[in-house]
């Protein structure tokens, strides 16, 4: 008894609330559903906000609901690329195109600090401040694809954004899929797209 009175009155005098919960983690989290299985990725929005911001854009307005997994590339599947790559890329419904916000700024890894190592998620791109829908996620560690590196010619690498914290799994059974020179036939269509937090 004596005891337990001790514990209260030391939390009473410094403030503890013994009720009181860890506070949750911040970074939000977005679950998928493919016809090739589920997967959830956490979002780095402090270091990416302009990205994560993009991202999570589609996401609110469902527009990777019907969308597909429409790309893998290989170790096997790009003969012509002197810098190899193993990646699933992935796009929102093609025909709510006109919803689609504008292109966004790369933010590069540079700056974000975020590698490009197995289970990172990044947008897809063509020029540099293009990235739209598309994304992809690494399925071993990519440096190429980090500013600086050589898999785009201009060297300002992807903008990486987040990590699959959960079912890397089913990103490996897509990446296995049958494909024809890297579009996978069929393609995985993506159910849904929502937030879990």
């Amino acid at each position: 008894m004596a005891t337990m009175i001790a514990l209260v009155a030391v939390a009473v005098l410094f403030g503890v609330d013994e009720t009181q919960k860890p506070p949750e983690p911040t970074n939000p989290r977005v679950k998928f559903t493919t016809d090739a299985g589920e997967f959830v990725v956490e979002l780095e929005l402090e270091r990416a906000p302009k990205t994560v911001s993009n991202f999570l854009a589609y996401v609110d307005k469902g527009l990777y609901d019907g969308g597909t997994f429409h790309r893998t590339v290989t170790l096997d599947n790009q003969p012509n690329n002197k810098v190899k790559i193993e990646v699933v890329q992935a796009a929102a419904d093609s025909k709510r195109e006109r919803e689609f916000p504008k292109a966004v700024q790369i933010e590069r890894t540079r700056d974000t600090k975020i590698k490009h190592v197995a289970g990172t998620i990044s947008m897809a791109r063509d020029r540099p401040d293009s990235a739209r829908d598309e994304f992809f996620v690494c399925l071993s560690d990519q440096p190429e694809l980090d500013f600086g590196g050589k898999r785009n010619p201009d060297g300002q690498g992807f903008a990486a954004f987040g990590r699959i914290v959960e079912g890397m799994g089913t990103i490996h059974k897509i990446h296995r899929s049958k494909n024809d020179d890297q579009t996978l036939t069929p393609k995985i269509v993506i159910r849904s797209a929502c937030r879990l937090r």
